[in-house]
């Protein structure tokens, strides 16, 4: 199975760093497992809003330093036969209270564009934008947001989402940054840390747990 990540990214897949290669270009994906510095959230008036991504796997409204961290990336086939990578991101906000953010990648070969299914039933699809600096780190953008169905997110409530992930080669971590803001009431949500992997076996089931409840056929 081709990589996803190589086939958005194109010869720009080579610029990445080795270690991102590596975790990006797995056949049979990895688990990374580490510290959030800081989870954060915008005004008091995004809070409801961030309550509701809860029932879905989405955002969250909790906030905190020193947050334990694992995301788990694996790699399959979905019922569509669209190769599909995982991006389950589960936070321990609390003793015995887990937050988790799930997110699904499909490549559109048509549109040639990375897409992100939000949540555990996909209802929210959103095309990413990427690009490698200098260092070898990556970047995403998110693009277009439709509903289930294809209908357009109103901008009102879309969000745009924006992730750095890069090698630290002196302290032999991933790290990572991620932004939400809306265009008109600013910052909503966000998280930085860093983390290790360890790949998973080429021969390893994927977990149930990490699959969506309701797949979306839409690219």
């Amino acid at each position: 199975m081709t990589a996803i990540f190589a086939r958005a990214l194109g010869a720009d897949f080579d610029r990445l760093h080795p270690r991102m290669r590596e975790r990006f270009g797995a056949a049979h994906g990895c688990v990374g497992t580490g510290v959030m510095d800081r989870i954060w959230r915008g005004p008091a008036f995004v809070t409801p809003f961030l309550h509701l991504g809860t029932a879905r796997h989405v955002l969250f409204p909790e906030t905190g330093t020193d947050v334990p961290f694992t995301i788990e990336n694996y790699v399959y086939t979905d019922s569509y036969g669209r190769p599909t990578l995982t991006f389950v991101r589960t936070f321990e906000v609390a003793a015995a209270r887990r937050r988790r953010f799930d997110a699904t990648m499909v490549y559109s070969e048509r549109r040639r564009v990375l897409v992100d299914y939000l949540g555990t039933h996909q209802h929210i699809a959103v095309d990413l934008h990427l690009s490698v600096d200098d260092a070898g780190g990556l970047h995403i953008r998110s693009g277009l947001q439709r509903f289930r169905g294809g209908v357009r997110c109103p901008p009102l409530i879309s969000g745009e989402a924006r992730l750095h992930e890069w090698y630290d080669e002196e302290a032999g971590r991933f790290r990572i940054e991620v932004t939400v803001a809306n265009r008109r009431f600013g910052p909503i949500f966000g998280y930085a840390g860093s983390f290790t992997t360890q790949y998973v076996d080429a021969h390893a089931p994927v977990p149930a747990a990490v699959r969506p409840l309701r797949e979306n056929p839409r690219e």
